[in-house]
């Protein structure tokens, strides 16, 4: 015979077993069916935060065109390039920053190694080659831009120009060409590049040899094409599209162009990078992410000055040249070895 509990000890322990699951945490918050439901994304505003280090007169155009093909209106922040680099990290979580455009491959590697940067989807970067992004895909190249020497043809021969950047140390050049200021970020990864190349005892020789020629050190690039276009110096050392740039500017614009270490057995000329990146902490990561593939659109490559960073597009004619044989995300992290090479070679701001 099954013994029955009188209904006051009943009720009294039902009371303690439904207080005791309440304090334990035990007591299920929301049926199993309810725990299942998925529950759709919330859309995000069409708004888009871009810190960039680039020209303005580079992205200006490009973002226009995407506000007016996406409806997305976008708060471009434009500055010097490392700083705008330093604040996303300053501001970490609280950055407001969806996009980091930048002018240079080495602050892309600085924020992707302060782990500032998010990954960007691969079917996205699969048009790029794999050295011109982020070797982990948190940052990608937009356009290429190559070290070259432009030289005033009043003043000097091709055939007595220098063919190496190694020339520059020849005695015979001394105060004849001018370069970009050592806080250029472009600078800085050019020999960067080399330091990865030949190591730094000689990377270190061959910047005190530059140092020694005394050359005429200006403030930007635009200055320095200038410099060469006006007779100022015989030759310069800029990016490819500076040479493109000066040959619009009427009155000093009979200049030509090199592009350095073409020969057997040379490393190949520096190829650097304009490039984006999405930043960890985006607001609006899926907009950052259209803004990016909308870059490397053909209809946006072909919108500047500088060489597409895809290959093949119709209707561009690309310069033949040989690079040197280096990855971008191997470049930089010699920066900080690269910059201390330059202050002992004399060469800062």
């Amino acid at each position: 015979m099954i013994k029955l509990f009188p209904k006051r000890i009943l009720i009294i322990a039902i009371f303690t077993l439904t207080v005791t699951l309440i304090f334990s945490g035990c007591m299920p918050k929301e049926s199993p069916v309810k725990a299942n439901i998925e529950v759709p994304a919330a859309e995000e505003p069409k708004e888009l935060t871009i810190y960039s280090g680039r020209q303005e007169k580079f992205i200006i155009p490009m973002v226009e065109r995407f506000e007016k093909q996406t409806g997305i209106k976008v708060n471009l922040i434009s500055g010097k390039a490392t700083e705008y680099a330093h604040r996303i990290v300053e501001e970490g979580a609280n950055t407001q920053a969806d996009v980091f455009l930048s002018n240079d491959a080495g602050i892309l590697e600085y924020l992707r190694r302060e782990n500032m940067l998010a990954p960007i989807d691969e079917n996205v970067l699969k048009v790029v080659p794999e050295n011109y992004r982020a070797e982990d895909n948190t940052w990608v190249g937009v356009t290429v831009r190559c070290r070259v020497f432009i030289y005033n043809k009043d003043l000097i021969r091709p055939e007595d120009m220098p063919k190496s950047l190694f020339d520059v140390v020849d005695p015979k050049y001394k105060g004849q060409f001018t370069i970009n200021r050592a806080g250029n970020e472009s600078m800085v990864t050019c020999f960067a590049s080399v330091n990865s190349i030949i190591g730094p005892e000689k990377t270190l020789e061959l910047l005190k040899g530059i140092m020694s020629n005394e050359p005429l050190i200006l403030q930007s690039h635009t200055d320095v094409r200038r410099a060469v276009g006006s007779g100022e110096v015989k030759f310069g050392f800029v990016n490819n599209y500076h040479y493109k740039m000066q040959l619009l500017e009427e009155g000093m614009n009979n200049v030509g162009v090199i592009f350095p270490d073409q020969g057997e057995g040379q490393m190949g000329t520096f190829a650097n990078v304009s490039g984006a990146a999405i930043t960890k902490h985006a607001k609006h990561p899926k907009n950052a992410l259209a803004f990016i593939q909308f870059l490397l659109e053909p209809e946006q490559q072909k919108l500047n000055d500088e060489t597409p960073i895809i290959p093949g597009i119709e209707g561009i004619e690309y310069d033949e040249y040989k690079t040197a044989d280096t990855s971008l995300s191997v470049v930089g992290p010699l920066w900080e070895e690269t910059i201390k090479l330059m202050e002992e070679a004399g060469y800062s701001d």
